[in-house]
């Protein structure tokens, strides 16, 4: 009896330590924060999360990874760009102009769509072109998508940024600055936008399906912790393309799943729907692929950087556009070669599209 006690005390300490063992495995796990706000793209992150698909994903590669909401757009990529997120949601000209240009080497993991119909200007009152914009004040937000957007509007009816006044407002306060009576035209992006079209007496007169392709919403890492950790990028890429399956269906699951984002982004499923149908949702990582490898992409950033250096968001001391190298697929590149700091890629995207993660 007493060496049968032995053996079960011996037994019973040995499953301890293999539980300790297993809590000092866990606890090491390397641990990854991604940053995302709300926009009708970015909604399968937070429904990825909640869903435990992210988790299912970070499981199989030994990892952790928290997804956190913030707020404020801009922020989000602030936090990203001083390390407090080793990856972050946002489009091909603020990863340019705010990490890349700061200096912090980024990576696009994954393109999930481009806005076709997603960002406009309104006009209130007798405007109903964008030429009747001319001689009056545009509340965006400065020197982001909105304000290219604008940019590229103006050109288009052979006006110049000099014809208008822009006024910088943050996106939390865009709708109510609307509303009031001194506010008469504005450029954001959705669910802002239905919402400010939806007010009386409005007009959209230009949106982003008259530039296709030029405004994309990526989820950007740090170059440096992908390197080190592949498998951050396997995680990542596994969870968003298992959320587009699911999302991009005709069952219930998939209605079940928009409505999720629709209800997290403050609207209803058919207003959720309606900003996908001015989304051009890549649900596939071949069609992702494809679009990377498009000669447009190089096209539409030498477009986002000549406009970045013309309005100063190159950074300190940019002489021009070539300050900030950019690389694509295909060992191209724009800019300084020596100073690649934002970096297109398909090599996750691709496993996905070859059924390798």
């Amino acid at each position: 009896m007493r060496s049968y006690k032995k053996l079960l005390t011996a037994a019973l300490c040995g499953l301890a330590l293999m539980g300790l063992a297993g809590q000092t495995v866990a606890a090491d796990k390397p641990k990854f924060k991604l940053a995302w706000s709300i926009y009708v793209g970015w909604m399968p992150w937070d429904y990825a999360a909640k869903e435990g698909i992210v988790k299912k994903w970070a499981d199989k590669y030994g990892i952790d990874i928290e997804v956190v909401q913030i707020n404020d757009y801009v922020e989000s990529i602030n936090q990203y760009t001083t390390g407090q997120f080793d990856a972050c949601v946002m489009t091909n000209m603020d990863a340019l102009t705010i990490p890349a240009a700061g200096g912090v080497d980024s990576t696009a993991l994954i393109i999930g769509d481009f806005s076709n119909g997603n960002d406009g200007v309104v006009l209130k009152g007798k405007g109903k072109t964008l030429k009747d914009i001319k001689g009056q004040k545009v509340n965006l937000v400065e020197l982001s998508v909105s304000h290219y957007l604008l940019a590229r509007g103006l050109d288009s009816v052979g006006l110049k940024e000099r014809d208008i006044k822009v006024v910088n407002t943050s996106d939390a306060d865009m709708v109510a600055a609307f509303a009031t009576a001194d506010v008469t035209a504005t450029v954001t992006w959705n669910p802002l936008l239905g919402e400010i079209t939806a007010m009386p007496n409005t007009s959209q007169v230009f949106d982003s399906s008259k530039i296709p392709g030029e405004i994309i919403d990526l989820t950007v890492v740090n170059s440096d912790t992908l390197k080190k950790h592949p498998a951050l990028g396997k995680a990542l890429t596994g969870a968003w393309y298992e959320t587009m399956q699911v999302m991009s269906g005709k069952d219930a699951a998939a209605t079940k799943a928009r409505t999720f984002m629709a209800t997290a982004s403050g609207t209803d499923l058919a207003g959720y729907d309606a900003q996908l149908a001015t989304t051009k949702m890549f649900y596939t990582p071949a069609e992702a692929v494809a679009f990377a490898l498009t000669p447009e992409l190089l096209k539409t950033m030498d477009y986002v950087r000549t406009f970045s250096f013309e309005h100063g968001i190159l950074g300190e001391g940019a002489k021009n556009a070539d300050a900030v190298g950019m690389a694509f697929p295909g060992g191209k590149t724009l800019g300084d070669v020596k100073n690649v700091k934002l970096r297109f890629i398909t090599d996750y995207m691709k496993l996905a599209a070859d059924g390798k993660l």
